[in-house]
């Protein structure tokens, strides 16, 4: 009795161990065919726009010539009065240090690293750079990054820059 017992055991292992076997195999075969499917699928890596979006976006040939921006010294300790600035598609530091791109030595107020303004789609973007006195904005304080309109008085400092568009 007891040899039967041992081999109706035996045997329910053999079944278990085989159940195993089949699942894994099926589990195999669809990790294999999922990936195989996403192969296959399109690349995410382009976007595509409608005409009318890329038109607002300023892109195609419909789009609008982009306006030439410019920062007019108004009033400062270091740059001359009426000094000109033309701002263009790369980004512009300003800042009593020396790597800057509008270096404003005799202005005790600004910060070494003082603002950035960069050119977008849109126009322009000035950002304070954590200045210890802040950037500020037809006179309110710029917190992130805030576009710059034409006629805006860009305060950094105790530099005032007037923005001018053509």
């Amino acid at each position: 009795m007891v040899l039967v017992a041992s081999t109706t055991v035996a045997e329910v292992l053999l079944a278990l161990k085989i159940a195993f076997l089949v699942l894994l195999y099926l589990f195999v075969l669809r990790v294999i065919r999922s990936a195989g499917r996403e192969r296959r699928a399109p690349s995410q890596d382009s976007m595509i726009l409608t005409p009318a979006a890329a038109a607002a976006a300023g892109l195609g040939p419909g789009s609008p010539r982009r306006k030439a921006v410019r920062l007019v010294v108004q009033r400062s300790p270091s740059l001359d009065e009426g000094g000109e600035f033309p701002l263009n598609s790369a980004p512009k530091t300003l800042g009593r240090g020396g790597q800057n791109d509008l270096v404003l030595s005799g202005d005790e107020f600004a910060s070494a690293r003082h603002a950035r303004i960069e050119m977008r789609g849109d126009g322009p973007w000035v950002q304070d750079l954590d200045s210890t006195n802040g950037t500020y904005v037809n006179g309110a304080r710029v917190v992130g990054a805030q576009r710059l309109g034409a006629g805006d008085v860009l305060r950094v400092g105790e530099t005032d820059l007037v923005v001018e568009e053509d």
